[in-house]
């Protein structure tokens, strides 16, 4: 069985925040009380909270720098909370950052077997799987070609092969299909759709509203580290087409007004025509 249990979960970063200094500054401040460059704390997370269980298929979305992605990596270990709780029971397949990792000096077939030990592969259940994975990169002798030399869809198509040829319990999914040329997204889309449905929980971050409308039962909206909405997608979406509407007009109000001349600007205009 499974399942997401995330309580209370917030994620902080410090950051060091550099600035140029001046000689007199670093002597004044630096040498002695040593603040020229304080650190910071970012908040990428704060006081998220979540369960999920088997059969749930769950949509999140928002701006760029919500902490969408930050999220998919709390559930995937790669982060751990500084406060509160997550607890993710069953295998996991992370399909984000998946060019990240290559061994640059190492072949397209040894990335295979590297990539997949880490993944959780045995040597056993890699066995059968080899030629699967290189058919689907249709990369052919480029695999017995150190991958440095691979351009970056050459990369993407490879790296997007090993990952998803796992069968886990627990998917969690970044925007991950723009690997390749139009055929083979085709093909990664086919392959996306049958993890998505063999996969027992599913976890999607997506700007695509539509497919999260189409392949999620729940959706969340997500803003500065924080979950603003849960619901049904369709309620979800709905909301956020809302409020994405409502700073763009506010936002085309304020250029609008910048651009427009002061009434002592149109006034002189006006005279120095009539002059």
């Amino acid at each position: 069985m499974a399942s997401i249990e995330v309580s209370g979960a917030s994620i902080t970063f410090t950051a060091t925040q550099s600035k140029q200094v001046t000689l007199k500054e670093y002597l004044v401040k630096g040498l002695f009380r040593r603040t020229v460059n304080p650190q910071i704390a970012i908040h990428a997370l704060t006081d998220i909270s979540l369960s999920a269980k088997d059969g749930d298929r769950i949509g999140v979305i928002g701006h760029n720098g919500a902490g969408k992605t930050t999220l998919l990596k709390l559930l995937a270990g790669i982060y751990t909370p500084t406060d509160g709780k997550c607890d993710v029971k069953g295998s996991v397949c992370s399909l984000f950052d998946i060019s990240v990792g290559f061994e640059n000096e190492a072949t397209g077939w040894e990335n295979i077997v590297y990539r997949s030990y880490l993944q959780g592969e045995s040597p056993a259940t890699l066995k059968g799987k080899m030629d699967e994975i290189a058919e689907f990169s249709e990369l052919g002798e480029f695999l017995t070609l150190p991958v440095k030399g691979y351009s970056a869809g050459m990369r993407m198509r490879l790296a997007f092969a090993i990952a998803t040829t796992a069968a886990p319990e627990v998917l969690l999914v970044d925007e991950v299909l723009a690997v390749g040329d139009m055929a083979f997204q085709i093909k990664a889309k086919a392959r996306m759709k049958s993890m998505m449905s063999s996969s027992r929980l599913m976890v999607m971050v997506s700007h695509d509203l539509n497919t999260i409308k189409d392949t999620c039962n729940r959706a969340i909206w997500m803003r500065r580290g924080k979950f603003v909405m849960e619901g049904t997608p369709k309620d979800v979406v709905a909301a956020y087409n809302r409020d994405v509407a409502e700073h763009a007009a506010a936002a085309e109000a304020q250029v609008k007004a910048a651009t427009q001349p002061k009434p002592a600007q149109a006034a002189q205009a006006a005279a120095a025509k009539v002059a």
